[in-house]
C-alpha cells in the first residue's frame, strides 16, 4: 500500500502522433535539427557560454561532476520492466499519472540516464530526451547501447527548449526541470512545445517536505523550518558548484499553470509505502512520509 493523496480529476481524450521521431543523437546532429525550432538550437547550442543564466550553468557543473554517481541506479532503472515514480519506486499502475502511450510524440525535461523515456519507448511513444548536462547524457547514450533501447537525446536547457512550437503530445520530467529548473520559464516553455490537449506530467520533492526541511539537516522534520512566502529559488550550500533547486507553492503554481494555458488535472501526492525502508538518500523517514508526502506529482492539460 502506497500513501497517495488525489485531487481534482478530469478525463480526456489523447491525442496522436502525427510523424516519426528520428533516431538517437546526443549531439544535436541534423536528423534532428529537421524537428527543431533554430532560433531556440542556437540558444541550446551556446550552453556552454556565458549566455546561460548562473543557475543554470551551476547545475550543469554539478551534475556534470556527480554523473558517474547516477549510473548504477539509473542501470537498475532501465533494467526495471515496471514503471515506477520517485524515491519510492511506486508503480504507474497505483499512481496512474499517464496516458496511453502507444504512438505519443514525448519530450522528457530534465532526462537524466534516460530510464523514464526508455520505459515510454517500450510502451510505444517515441520519446526525446533533453538534459542540462552532457555527462548525464553520455550516461544515458551508454545504457541505451547497453539495453537495446535508441531515442535522441538533446543536450538543452528546458527553459529554452530548442523545439519548435506545438511538437510533442506529452511532457515528462520526474526530478527533472521539476526541481532544477525556474518554473517561472520552464513550464510556459513546456506549453509552447506541447499540442493543444498535450499533457504535462511532473513529479518532485513535495510543497510540505520543502517547508519542513531544515537547511543544515538531512531530514524533514515535524515543525515547519522555511517561510513560504518568496518560496522560490533553494541554493545548495554544501555543494562546491552552489546547485539550485526550485519549489513554489501550490497557489502558485496553480495560479502559474492556468497563466501557461494549462487545466489542471490532478494532484497526486505520494508518501512511503508500507513495505518502505529509510534510506540516506530519501529527504524523509518512512515515519515522517508515512504521515506527510514527501512527493508530488502535476498532471495538467494544454488547452
Amino acid at each position: 500500500m502506497t500513501f497517495t493523496t488525489h485531487v481534482r480529476t478530469l478525463s480526456i481524450g489523447r491525442v496522436r502522433r502525427q510523424r516519426q521521431i528520428v533516431s538517437a543523437a546526443i549531439r544535436i546532429s541534423p536528423s534532428v535539427t529537421a524537428g527543431l525550432d533554430q532560433t531556440m538550437l542556437r540558444l541550446a547550442l551556446a550552453i556552454g557560454s556565458k549566455e546561460v543564466d548562473d543557475h543554470v550553468a551551476s547545475n550543469r557543473a554539478s551534475w556534470d561532476a556527480a554523473a558517474e554517481n547516477w549510473v548504477e541506479s539509473g542501470r537498475e532503472r532501465w533494467a526495471d520492466p515496471v514503471i515506477r515514480w520517485g524515491t519510492w519506486g511506486v508503480p504507474e499502475d497505483e499512481l496512474h499519472l499517464l496516458p496511453d502511450l502507444d504512438g505519443l510524440e514525448v519530450v522528457e525535461l530534465g532526462c537524466g540516464t534516460g530510464y523514464v523515456s526508455s520505459w515510454l519507448a517500450r510502451r510505444g511513444a517515441h520519446p526525446i530526451g533533453l538534459d542540462n548536462s552532457r555527462r548525464q547524457l553520455a550516461s544515458a547514450r551508454m545504457l541505451q547501447q547497453e539495453f537495446g533501447i535508441e531515442f535522441p537525446l538533446v543536450h538543452g536547457d528546458a527553459e529554452r527548449a530548442p523545439f519548435r512550437d506545438a511538437s510533442f503530445d506529452l511532457a515528462v520530467s520526474e526530478y527533472g526541470a521539476i526541481i532544477w529548473c525556474d518554473p517561472y520559464r520552464w513550464i510556459p516553455e513546456a506549453a509552447r512545445v506541447l499540442r493543444p490537449g498535450g499533457r504535462l506530467v511532473c513529479l518532485g520533492n513535495s510543497y510540505l517536505l520543502m517547508l519542513t526541511f531544515p537547511d543544515d539537516g538531512e531530514k524533514a522534520t515535524r515543525s515547519l523550518q522555511r517561510p513560504h512566502f518568496g518560496m522560490h529559488a533553494f541554493v545548495d550550500a554544501d555543494d562546491d558548484r552552489n546547485r539550485v533547486e526550485f519549489h513554489i507553492p501550490h497557489g502558485e503554481m496553480i495560479r502559474l499553470f492556468r497563466r501557461s494555458g494549462f487545466e489542471i488535472e490532478e494532484l497526486v501526492e505520494i508518501g512511503a509505502p508500507a513495505t518502505a525502508s529509510d534510506a540516506p538518500y530519501r529527504m524523509a523517514t518512512v515515519d515522517w512520509a508515512q504521515r506527510w508526502p514527501n512527493e508530488q506529482a502535476w498532471v495538467v492539460r494544454k488547452q
